[in-house]
């Protein structure tokens, strides 16, 4: 400070000597040294510019989104073209066996859709009846108490099963698989494996995760509120299929509907995450990075902490996620739009009846704005995604399935008359 008082004084003398003005630049109190006023850099800044060590920015990379759109895409095209083909080779068996069972009328014309869902309701019932008197031969053994209560604990289990539609039947099932997988995550031994393979996390450059996490949840209230969700409206949304498959543009007979449903399942949850992947990386993730750079100290890091830095902050705020949610947003946005008077209710908080599209309507508001407040309770942008896939179903779903199942089964004259 007292250097720059000193040339400021002698500023004067130096506008008034010519021959000043032509003296090399010296340390002495007769030279003028103008005020900087940038900033100096540091050191490293400095060796960053001649390509010695990297600066921030470049170290720091977004995550990839590429192979999860190929996984989506390949996926769901797999799924689609399997499930088509189980279900065509499904309707042919029954189709065959019905024709072959002696009935006069089938033998006239094939079994309808309807007549052939019939008979797997009759096959299932004696099977159910058969595993019981299984259980009865088996238990004769036991105690005569242990050997009722055994027999009580299944005809508990078979009953709802056998009285229920096949759409919930399908829907228990993959609530079943949600519960072996949640059993799994009680293990402190496999939460190292269960956190890599059953959570998807833009970070980890993983693709085949976005399957995986559909069918995790690490707590139990998540797990029961998913499966409830998914038993009320998945079966509503089978009955749409089926309607939707009875007026199918090639005539094509369906057996069973479990396999339009399962395709639809798995590629909704593969969509949802998708999407939150997507919209992580392209909008949360540089917003983290963004508020780590805002800071003086980021620029000035080394490769390798710049690189720890930039990891810790955005993997506080790009958490990894899980969980069916996003599959049952399509579901139940495909009910929404397919039974529009259709009223719904919440059983926690209990709330009185409303038209199932406000609900749907406000579940989806919520999300938006959850989405643009970056809450961090639910993956939102997952939410989003699976809404925005049933309503995409909605439209174009039925004739997609229907196309698949065309491709792999042609149309043939008795097919297209058995139409119903």
């Amino acid at each position: 400070m007292l250097w720059i008082q000193r040339s400021l004084s002698s500023q004067s003398v130096w506008l008034r000597s010519p021959s000043a003005r032509t003296r090399p630049f010296s340390f002495t109190s007769n030279c003028y040294a103008p005020r900087v006023y940038r900033e100096i850099p540091t050191f490293r800044e400095q060796i960053a510019r001649r390509g010695g060590v990297k600066t921030f920015a470049d170290v720091v990379k977004y995550p990839a989104i590429r192979n999860q759109i190929f996984f989506f895409a390949f996926g769901g095209c797999v799924t689609y073209f399997i499930a088509a083909k189980v279900a065509n080779a499904d309707t042919e068996y029954w189709s065959q066996r019905l024709s072959e069972s002696g009935s006069l009328v089938w033998k006239l014309r094939p079994p309808s859709s309807d007549e052939m869902r019939r008979a797997r309701y009759y096959e299932l019932g004696k099977k159910l009846q058969t595993g019981l008197a299984t259980l009865k031969d088996a238990t004769q053994q036991l105690p005569h108490t242990l050997g009722r209560v055994a027999v009580w604990l299944y005809v508990q289990i078979a009953q709802p099963i056998l009285d229920t539609t096949e759409g919930k039947r399908v829907c228990w099932a993959i609530g079943a698989v949600n519960t072996a997988v949640w059993i799994a995550w009680q293990f402190p031994r496999f939460q190292p494996f269960m956190m890599r393979h059953f959570t998807h996390s833009p970070l980890s450059g993983l693709s085949y995760t976005m399957l995986t996490c559909i069918f995790s949840h690490k707590s139990f209230v998540h797990l029961i509120f998913n499966s409830m969700a998914l038993a009320s409206f998945g079966s509503a949304a089978t009955q749409y299929m089926k309607k939707e498959q009875d007026k199918s543009p090639h005539g094509l007979r369906e057996a069973s509907v479990k396999w339009h449903f399962l395709a639809f399942y798995i590629s909704a949850g593969l969509f949802s995450s998708m999407t939150s992947h997507i919209l992580m990386s392209r909008i949360r993730f540089p917003q983290a990075v963004s508020e780590l750079i805002s800071k003086r100290h980021a620029t000035s890091l080394s490769s390798e902490a710049a690189s720890h830095a930039a990891k810790k902050a955005t993997s506080e705020a790009v958490l990894p996620s899980l969980g069916a949610s996003g599959a049952i947003y399509g579901t139940v946005t495909l009910t929404a739009l397919a039974f529009p008077d259709t009223q719904i209710a919440l059983i926690f908080p209990p709330t009185w009846p409303i038209p199932i599209q406000w609900g749907v309507g406000g579940l989806v508001a919520m999300d938006i704005i959850g989405a643009l407040r970056s809450w961090r309770l639910f993956d939102h942008y997952a939410h989003l995604g699976g809404a925005a896939f049933g309503a995409l179903y909605y439209l174009y779903g039925p004739k997609i399935w229907d196309t698949c199942r065309a491709l792999d089964m042609p149309v043939t004259k008795a097919s297209q008359n058995s139409r119903k």
